[in-house]
């Protein structure tokens, strides 16, 4: 099989989170997606200890726009913030802990357009590449003939 590169489908956007007491805070972050991972975007908060990142659904990131969405560790639900402004509301759950944070809809909007035209609904399979996927849950290098 040869290396082909992914090209990825990357935005950086400012997340609004609530800290502990209750104020808003701002965090830079990337939403990422990889044509070799069709199913998944990530979010990676950048902050002055390190990155976090978090990995959803695409689809669950789409329907979090109109409607409430996810169940478990992540839900994303429309609203509007304090600017009458339309947000996407994240709610991480861990563990750890739990983060709820919000980011501008149009910029989430952007870039699942963008993720959408690397990648149309539907054609997620043919980009899968299960060689390198099993090669990775077993831990070892396969190389398909």
């Amino acid at each position: 099989m040869s290396d082909i590169k992914h090209p990825a489908v990357q935005q950086d956007i400012k997340i609004s989170c609530l800290d502990p007491w209750g104020r808003t805070v701002d965090v830079p972050t990337t939403l990422g997606y990889r044509e070799n991972d069709p199913y998944a975007v990530s979010l990676t908060f950048h902050s002055g200890t390190g990155d976090v990142e978090w990995v959803v659904s695409r689809t669950l990131m789409l329907q979090g726009l109109a409607a409430p969405a996810g169940e478990g560790d992540v839900k994303i639900y429309p609203s509007i913030d304090e600017d009458a402004k339309a947000v996407a509301v994240f709610d991480f759950s861990s563990p750890d802990g739990r983060l709820i944070a919000t980011a501008d809809s149009r910029e989430v909007q952007m870039f699942l357009g963008k993720s959408f035209s690397a990648v149309p609904v539907g054609s997620e399979s043919q980009h899968l590449d299960l060689d390198a996927l099993i090669a990775d849950l077993l831990g070892s290098s396969f190389d398909a003939e």
